[in-house]
Protein backbone atom coordinates (compact mmCIF):
# COMPACT_ATOMS: atom_id res chain seq x y z
CA UNK A 1 0.00 0.00 0.00
CA UNK A 2 1.57 3.54 -0.45
CA UNK A 3 1.51 6.02 1.53
CA UNK A 4 -1.08 8.37 0.39
CA UNK A 5 -3.60 5.19 0.00
CA UNK A 6 -2.10 4.51 3.91
CA UNK A 7 -2.71 7.94 4.95
CA UNK A 8 -6.36 7.87 3.27
CA UNK A 9 -7.27 4.22 5.18
CA UNK A 10 -6.24 5.91 8.54
CA UNK A 11 -8.68 8.98 7.56
CA UNK A 12 -11.58 6.43 6.52
CA UNK A 13 -11.14 4.54 10.17
CA UNK A 14 -13.36 5.88 12.52
CA UNK A 15 -12.38 9.25 14.37
CA UNK A 16 -11.94 9.54 18.21
CA UNK A 17 -12.78 12.96 18.41
CA UNK A 18 -16.14 13.23 19.40
CA UNK A 19 -18.46 16.29 18.20
CA UNK A 20 -18.23 18.40 21.27
CA UNK A 21 -14.62 18.16 20.89
CA UNK A 22 -14.98 19.10 17.17
CA UNK A 23 -17.45 22.41 18.41
CA UNK A 24 -14.25 22.79 21.24
CA UNK A 25 -11.70 23.20 18.84
CA UNK A 26 -13.83 25.43 16.04
CA UNK A 27 -14.20 27.92 18.65
CA UNK A 28 -9.99 27.62 19.65
CA UNK A 29 -9.97 28.57 15.71
CA UNK A 30 -12.29 31.75 16.48
CA UNK A 31 -9.46 32.38 19.23
CA UNK A 32 -6.60 32.29 17.06
CA UNK A 33 -8.54 34.23 14.12
CA UNK A 34 -8.69 37.18 16.82
CA UNK A 35 -5.33 37.00 17.64
CA UNK A 36 -3.82 36.74 13.92
CA UNK A 37 -6.54 39.75 13.62
CA UNK A 38 -4.99 42.12 16.38
CA UNK A 39 -0.85 41.39 15.32
CA UNK A 40 -1.45 42.11 11.62
CA UNK A 41 -4.26 45.01 11.52
CA UNK A 42 -1.52 47.94 12.40
CA UNK A 43 0.53 46.66 9.13
CA UNK A 44 -1.43 49.03 6.41
CA UNK A 45 -2.04 52.06 8.87
CA UNK A 46 1.53 52.46 9.83
CA UNK A 47 1.26 54.81 7.06
CA UNK A 48 -1.46 56.76 8.74
CA UNK A 49 -0.17 56.68 12.30
CA UNK A 50 3.21 58.07 11.32
CA UNK A 51 1.46 61.13 10.01
CA UNK A 52 -1.66 61.68 12.51
CA UNK A 53 1.45 61.39 15.19
CA UNK A 54 3.92 63.09 13.57
CA UNK A 55 6.59 60.06 13.98
CA UNK A 56 8.71 58.20 11.44
CA UNK A 57 7.34 55.04 10.41
CA UNK A 58 10.05 53.37 12.20
CA UNK A 59 8.57 55.13 15.76
CA UNK A 60 5.32 54.13 14.02
CA UNK A 61 5.79 50.71 13.67
CA UNK A 62 6.40 50.06 17.29
CA UNK A 63 2.92 49.63 17.50
CA UNK A 64 3.93 46.30 15.61
CA UNK A 65 7.20 45.01 16.88
CA UNK A 66 5.96 46.16 20.98
CA UNK A 67 2.99 43.62 20.16
CA UNK A 68 5.60 41.17 19.33
CA UNK A 69 7.79 41.77 22.40
CA UNK A 70 4.96 41.35 24.27
CA UNK A 71 3.22 38.47 22.86
CA UNK A 72 6.64 36.52 23.13
CA UNK A 73 7.61 36.92 26.55
CA UNK A 74 4.13 36.41 27.72
CA UNK A 75 4.78 32.95 26.30
CA UNK A 76 7.28 32.67 29.44
CA UNK A 77 4.22 32.57 31.98
CA UNK A 78 1.31 31.16 29.66
CA UNK A 79 3.22 27.87 28.89
CA UNK A 80 3.36 26.83 32.46
CA UNK A 81 0.27 28.46 34.02
CA UNK A 82 -1.98 26.51 30.89
CA UNK A 83 -0.41 23.45 31.76
CA UNK A 84 -1.54 23.57 35.23
CA UNK A 85 -4.62 25.70 35.41
CA UNK A 86 -6.02 24.62 32.27
CA UNK A 87 -5.31 25.78 28.77
CA UNK A 88 -9.05 26.45 27.35
CA UNK A 89 -9.77 28.21 30.47
CA UNK A 90 -6.33 30.41 30.11
CA UNK A 91 -7.70 31.26 26.29
CA UNK A 92 -11.62 32.27 27.49
CA UNK A 93 -10.03 34.90 29.76
CA UNK A 94 -7.06 36.17 27.81
CA UNK A 95 -10.02 36.44 24.96
CA UNK A 96 -11.89 39.03 27.22
CA UNK A 97 -8.84 40.14 28.71
CA UNK A 98 -8.26 41.01 24.57
CA UNK A 99 -11.30 43.32 24.17
CA UNK A 100 -10.50 45.61 27.48
CA UNK A 101 -6.62 46.58 25.98
CA UNK A 102 -8.76 46.81 22.24
CA UNK A 103 -10.74 49.52 24.31
CA UNK A 104 -7.65 51.46 25.33
CA UNK A 105 -6.75 51.71 22.22
CA UNK A 106 -10.01 53.29 20.63
CA UNK A 107 -9.50 56.21 22.99
CA UNK A 108 -5.85 56.71 22.98
CA UNK A 109 -4.63 60.22 22.34
CA UNK A 110 -0.87 59.79 21.49
CA UNK A 111 0.95 57.15 20.67
CA UNK A 112 2.81 56.41 23.59
CA UNK A 113 -0.98 55.16 25.01
CA UNK A 114 -1.64 53.46 21.89
CA UNK A 115 1.44 51.62 22.79
CA UNK A 116 0.19 50.55 26.19
CA UNK A 117 -2.61 49.99 24.94
CA UNK A 118 -0.52 47.14 22.52
CA UNK A 119 0.92 45.97 25.51
CA UNK A 120 -2.15 44.76 27.20
CA UNK A 121 -3.77 43.54 24.09
CA UNK A 122 -0.79 41.51 23.07
CA UNK A 123 -1.04 40.32 26.90
CA UNK A 124 -3.80 38.47 26.18
CA UNK A 125 -3.18 37.89 22.32
CA UNK A 126 -0.28 35.54 23.65
CA UNK A 127 -2.10 32.78 25.19
CA UNK A 128 -4.85 32.08 22.46
CA UNK A 129 -2.92 30.60 19.32
CA UNK A 130 0.52 28.60 21.39
CA UNK A 131 -2.48 27.24 24.11
CA UNK A 132 -5.04 26.40 21.11
CA UNK A 133 -2.38 24.46 19.30
CA UNK A 134 -1.21 22.54 22.58
CA UNK A 135 -5.18 22.12 23.63
CA UNK A 136 -5.40 20.36 20.06
CA UNK A 137 -2.14 18.39 20.32
CA UNK A 138 -3.67 17.01 24.07
CA UNK A 139 -7.04 16.24 22.82
CA UNK A 140 -6.14 14.88 18.99
CA UNK A 141 -4.41 11.53 18.36
CA UNK A 142 -1.08 11.61 16.40
CA UNK A 143 -1.81 10.33 13.30
CA UNK A 144 -4.57 12.82 12.88
CA UNK A 145 -2.65 16.45 14.19
CA UNK A 146 -0.93 17.82 11.40
CA UNK A 147 -3.74 17.55 9.23
CA UNK A 148 -6.11 18.96 12.22
CA UNK A 149 -3.77 21.76 12.66
CA UNK A 150 -4.13 22.63 9.29
CA UNK A 151 -7.46 22.91 9.94
CA UNK A 152 -8.14 24.96 13.12
CA UNK A 153 -4.81 27.19 11.27
CA UNK A 154 -7.49 28.24 8.76
CA UNK A 155 -8.51 30.63 11.41
CA UNK A 156 -5.35 32.30 12.29
CA UNK A 157 -4.72 32.35 8.34
CA UNK A 158 -8.27 34.22 7.74
CA UNK A 159 -7.05 36.71 10.84
CA UNK A 160 -4.20 37.67 8.84
CA UNK A 161 -6.08 38.28 5.89
CA UNK A 162 -8.87 40.11 7.75
CA UNK A 163 -6.77 41.80 9.68
CA UNK A 164 -4.58 43.67 6.95
CA UNK A 165 -7.30 44.09 5.11
CA UNK A 166 -9.85 45.70 7.67
CA UNK A 167 -6.72 47.44 9.04
CA UNK A 168 -6.65 49.43 5.24
CA UNK A 169 -10.30 49.94 4.85
CA UNK A 170 -11.25 50.84 8.34
CA UNK A 171 -8.41 53.13 8.26
CA UNK A 172 -9.12 55.01 4.75
CA UNK A 173 -12.81 54.85 5.38
CA UNK A 174 -13.47 55.66 9.19
CA UNK A 175 -10.30 56.55 10.47
CA UNK A 176 -7.73 53.92 12.83
CA UNK A 177 -9.87 54.21 15.79
CA UNK A 178 -12.07 52.22 14.09
CA UNK A 179 -10.21 49.22 13.34
CA UNK A 180 -9.76 48.99 17.29
CA UNK A 181 -13.67 49.31 17.96
CA UNK A 182 -13.43 45.93 15.67
CA UNK A 183 -11.38 44.47 17.99
CA UNK A 184 -13.46 45.19 20.89
CA UNK A 185 -16.46 43.71 19.49
CA UNK A 186 -14.42 41.06 18.29
CA UNK A 187 -12.65 39.85 21.13
CA UNK A 188 -15.94 40.16 22.69
CA UNK A 189 -18.12 37.64 21.17
CA UNK A 190 -15.36 35.25 21.14
CA UNK A 191 -14.35 35.51 24.37
CA UNK A 192 -18.43 35.14 25.22
CA UNK A 193 -18.59 31.61 22.98
CA UNK A 194 -15.17 30.25 25.17
CA UNK A 195 -16.72 30.85 28.15
CA UNK A 196 -20.04 29.22 27.78
CA UNK A 197 -17.89 26.17 26.42
CA UNK A 198 -15.64 26.54 29.29
CA UNK A 199 -18.72 25.85 31.49
CA UNK A 200 -19.84 23.17 29.30
CA UNK A 201 -16.18 21.14 29.78
CA UNK A 202 -16.31 22.09 33.44
CA UNK A 203 -19.72 19.87 33.62
CA UNK A 204 -18.37 17.02 32.47
CA UNK A 205 -16.44 13.89 34.68
CA UNK A 206 -13.67 15.22 36.33
CA UNK A 207 -11.25 12.75 34.04
CA UNK A 208 -12.22 14.48 30.74
CA UNK A 209 -12.83 18.23 32.03
CA UNK A 210 -9.63 19.81 31.02
CA UNK A 211 -9.45 17.99 27.27
CA UNK A 212 -13.42 17.80 26.49
CA UNK A 213 -12.84 13.95 25.71
CA UNK A 214 -10.17 11.42 26.85
CA UNK A 215 -6.70 12.94 25.96
CA UNK A 216 -5.34 10.99 22.74
CA UNK A 217 -1.67 10.99 24.01
CA UNK A 218 -2.10 9.47 27.77
CA UNK A 219 -4.29 7.93 29.77
CA UNK A 220 -6.74 9.59 32.35
CA UNK A 221 -5.58 10.06 35.57
CA UNK A 222 -4.17 12.57 38.12
CA UNK A 223 -1.70 14.82 36.47
CA UNK A 224 1.94 13.88 37.21
CA UNK A 225 3.80 16.64 39.11
CA UNK A 226 5.60 19.39 37.12
CA UNK A 227 9.47 20.54 37.44
CA UNK A 228 9.57 24.21 37.85
CA UNK A 229 8.93 26.18 34.60
CA UNK A 230 12.77 27.32 34.39
CA UNK A 231 13.94 23.22 34.99
CA UNK A 232 11.57 22.30 32.61
CA UNK A 233 11.84 25.02 29.38
CA UNK A 234 15.75 23.84 30.22
CA UNK A 235 15.04 20.43 29.62
CA UNK A 236 13.42 20.90 26.46
CA UNK A 237 16.05 23.36 25.20
CA UNK A 238 19.00 20.66 26.43
CA UNK A 239 17.86 18.28 23.48
CA UNK A 240 18.85 18.90 20.08
CA UNK A 241 15.93 18.77 17.68
CA UNK A 242 14.02 21.39 20.29
CA UNK A 243 17.01 23.35 19.86
CA UNK A 244 16.43 23.37 16.02
CA UNK A 245 13.17 23.98 15.87
CA UNK A 246 13.32 27.38 18.28
CA UNK A 247 16.22 28.55 16.26
CA UNK A 248 13.66 28.28 12.90
CA UNK A 249 11.25 29.81 14.88
CA UNK A 250 13.24 32.75 15.10
CA UNK A 251 14.36 33.29 11.69
CA UNK A 252 10.65 32.18 10.82
CA UNK A 253 9.75 35.06 13.00
CA UNK A 254 11.92 37.45 11.91
CA UNK A 255 11.95 37.11 7.86
CA UNK A 256 8.10 35.70 7.48
CA UNK A 257 5.66 37.52 10.10
CA UNK A 258 8.24 40.29 10.52
CA UNK A 259 9.35 41.24 7.46
CA UNK A 260 5.84 40.73 5.98
CA UNK A 261 4.59 43.89 8.06
CA UNK A 262 6.42 46.04 5.67
CA UNK A 263 4.81 44.99 2.16
CA UNK A 264 1.89 47.15 2.65
CA UNK A 265 3.83 50.14 3.25
CA UNK A 266 6.21 48.91 0.76
CA UNK A 267 3.60 48.68 -2.07
CA UNK A 268 1.52 52.33 -0.81
CA UNK A 269 5.51 53.84 -0.87
CA UNK A 270 6.61 52.44 -3.98
CA UNK A 271 3.80 51.90 -6.23
CA UNK A 272 1.17 54.99 -4.84
CA UNK A 273 -1.53 52.61 -3.94
CA UNK A 274 -3.90 53.62 -0.78
CA UNK A 275 -4.09 52.42 2.07
CA UNK A 276 -6.67 50.34 1.30
CA UNK A 277 -5.45 48.75 -1.75
CA UNK A 278 -2.10 47.86 -0.14
CA UNK A 279 -3.71 46.17 2.37
CA UNK A 280 -5.88 44.18 0.42
CA UNK A 281 -3.23 42.82 -1.65
CA UNK A 282 -1.12 41.78 1.03
CA UNK A 283 -4.11 40.24 2.36
CA UNK A 284 -3.92 37.92 0.01
CA UNK A 285 -0.80 36.59 1.34
CA UNK A 286 -3.54 35.29 4.42
CA UNK A 287 -6.15 34.10 0.80
CA UNK A 288 -3.21 31.85 -0.43
CA UNK A 289 -2.74 30.57 3.27
CA UNK A 290 -6.56 29.55 2.85
CA UNK A 291 -6.14 27.65 -0.01
CA UNK A 292 -3.36 25.66 1.68
CA UNK A 293 -5.41 24.66 4.41
CA UNK A 294 -7.95 23.23 1.60
CA UNK A 295 -5.03 21.85 -0.39
CA UNK A 296 -2.89 20.47 2.63
CA UNK A 297 -4.92 17.60 3.10
CA UNK A 298 -3.66 16.31 0.00
CA UNK A 299 -0.26 17.46 -0.02
CA UNK A 300 0.97 16.09 3.44
CA UNK A 301 1.04 12.59 2.22
CA UNK A 302 2.39 13.36 -1.43
CA UNK A 303 5.34 15.29 -0.24
CA UNK A 304 5.84 15.18 2.62
CA UNK A 305 7.26 16.96 5.63
CA UNK A 306 10.55 17.58 3.81
CA UNK A 307 8.95 18.20 0.42
CA UNK A 308 6.39 21.12 1.89
CA UNK A 309 8.95 23.15 3.50
CA UNK A 310 11.43 23.29 0.40
CA UNK A 311 8.55 24.01 -1.73
CA UNK A 312 6.88 26.52 0.78
CA UNK A 313 9.93 28.73 1.38
CA UNK A 314 11.04 28.47 -2.20
CA UNK A 315 7.48 30.01 -3.33
CA UNK A 316 8.00 32.81 -0.71
CA UNK A 317 11.12 33.57 -1.84
CA UNK A 318 9.99 34.02 -5.19
CA UNK A 319 6.96 35.98 -4.21
CA UNK A 320 9.08 38.36 -2.51
CA UNK A 321 11.34 38.77 -5.17
CA UNK A 322 8.14 39.82 -7.42
CA UNK A 323 6.80 42.23 -4.47
CA UNK A 324 9.70 43.81 -4.21
CA UNK A 325 10.50 44.66 -7.90
CA UNK A 326 7.69 45.01 -10.03
CA UNK A 327 7.13 48.52 -11.39
CA UNK A 328 3.61 47.99 -11.13
CA UNK A 329 0.92 46.46 -8.68
CA UNK A 330 -0.74 43.76 -10.51
CA UNK A 331 1.72 41.26 -10.47
CA UNK A 332 1.77 41.56 -6.59
CA UNK A 333 -1.61 39.97 -6.24
CA UNK A 334 -0.81 36.29 -7.69
CA UNK A 335 2.95 37.00 -5.95
CA UNK A 336 0.60 37.89 -2.57
CA UNK A 337 -1.34 34.51 -3.26
CA UNK A 338 1.43 31.89 -4.17
CA UNK A 339 3.78 33.49 -1.22
CA UNK A 340 0.77 32.58 1.21
CA UNK A 341 0.59 29.54 -0.11
CA UNK A 342 4.01 28.62 0.08
CA UNK A 343 4.64 30.39 3.41
CA UNK A 344 1.98 28.08 5.41
CA UNK A 345 3.18 24.94 4.04
CA UNK A 346 6.36 25.99 5.73
CA UNK A 347 4.69 26.63 8.55
CA UNK A 348 2.12 23.89 9.49
CA UNK A 349 5.53 21.76 9.82
CA UNK A 350 6.87 23.79 11.99
CA UNK A 351 3.36 24.07 14.22
CA UNK A 352 3.27 20.11 13.70
CA UNK A 353 7.18 19.60 15.13
CA UNK A 354 6.47 22.10 17.81
CA UNK A 355 3.51 20.04 19.27
CA UNK A 356 5.43 17.15 19.28
CA UNK A 357 9.14 18.26 20.61
CA UNK A 358 8.15 17.36 24.56
CA UNK A 359 4.84 15.40 24.75
CA UNK A 360 5.37 14.98 28.19
CA UNK A 361 5.10 18.68 28.63
CA UNK A 362 3.38 20.55 25.33
CA UNK A 363 2.02 23.63 26.95
CA UNK A 364 5.57 25.05 27.88
CA UNK A 365 6.80 23.36 24.84
CA UNK A 366 4.40 25.02 22.20
CA UNK A 367 4.83 28.53 24.17
CA UNK A 368 7.96 28.59 23.96
CA UNK A 369 8.18 28.07 20.25
CA UNK A 370 5.38 30.64 20.14
CA UNK A 371 8.00 32.57 22.57
CA UNK A 372 10.64 32.65 19.67
CA UNK A 373 8.62 33.11 16.91
CA UNK A 374 6.95 35.95 17.90
CA UNK A 375 10.50 37.39 19.43
CA UNK A 376 12.06 36.89 15.94
CA UNK A 377 8.69 38.89 14.88
CA UNK A 378 10.03 42.04 16.55
CA UNK A 379 13.36 41.52 15.85
CA UNK A 380 12.34 41.27 12.21
CA UNK A 381 9.94 44.21 12.37
CA UNK A 382 12.51 46.68 13.97
CA UNK A 383 15.42 45.59 11.65
CA UNK A 384 13.39 46.17 8.72
CA UNK A 385 11.94 49.47 9.76
CA UNK A 386 15.66 50.61 10.14
CA UNK A 387 16.71 48.89 7.39
CA UNK A 388 14.29 50.37 4.87
CA UNK A 389 16.41 54.22 5.41
CA UNK A 390 19.54 52.15 4.72
CA UNK A 391 18.65 49.98 1.61
CA UNK A 392 15.41 50.91 0.79
CA UNK A 393 11.69 48.87 1.14
CA UNK A 394 12.63 46.75 -1.85
CA UNK A 395 15.85 45.16 -0.58
CA UNK A 396 14.26 44.58 2.62
CA UNK A 397 11.13 42.82 1.15
CA UNK A 398 13.66 40.77 -1.06
CA UNK A 399 15.66 40.09 1.75
CA UNK A 400 13.09 38.55 3.87
CA UNK A 401 11.85 36.30 1.25
CA UNK A 402 15.40 35.17 -0.18
CA UNK A 403 16.27 34.09 4.12
CA UNK A 404 12.91 31.68 3.79
CA UNK A 405 14.19 30.13 0.89
CA UNK A 406 17.33 29.17 2.10
CA UNK A 407 15.46 27.88 5.50
CA UNK A 408 13.34 26.01 3.67
CA UNK A 409 15.65 24.32 1.96
CA UNK A 410 17.83 23.86 5.44
CA UNK A 411 14.96 22.60 7.07
CA UNK A 412 14.15 19.58 4.43
CA UNK A 413 17.40 18.65 4.51
CA UNK A 414 17.66 18.23 8.65
CA UNK A 415 14.16 16.50 8.31
CA UNK A 416 15.67 13.98 6.06
CA UNK A 417 18.08 13.92 8.02
CA UNK A 418 16.52 12.80 11.26
CA UNK A 419 13.23 10.52 9.87
CA UNK A 420 16.73 8.49 8.24
CA UNK A 421 18.01 8.40 11.49
CA UNK A 422 14.75 7.37 13.04
CA UNK A 423 14.00 4.20 10.70
CA UNK A 424 17.67 3.39 11.13
CA UNK A 425 17.14 2.67 14.94
CA UNK A 426 13.57 1.68 14.84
Amino acid sequence: MTSAAAHSAIRASSSPISPATRRSILLLSCATFSSMVAQRICDAMLPELSRVFAVSLAQAAQVVSVFAVTYGISQLFYGPLGDRLGKFRIVTFAALGCSVGSAVAVFAGSLDMLLLARIMMALGAAALIPLAMAWIGDTVPAHELQEMLTRTGLGSTLGIVCGQLLGGLLTDALGWRWAFAFLVLLFGAVGTLLWGDLRRQQALPKAVAEAGATPAHGAPGAPAARPHFLKQALLIASRPWPRTILLLAVIEGAMGFGVLAMWASHLHHALGLSLSAAGAIVALFGLGGVGYMAAGRALIPRLGQHGLVLLGGGLLGISALVVAYIPHWGPAIPASLVGGFGFFMFHNVMQANATQMAPEARGTAVSLFASFLFLGQSLGVVLAAALIGRIGSSAVVALGGGVMAVEGAYFAWVLRRRNSALKFVN
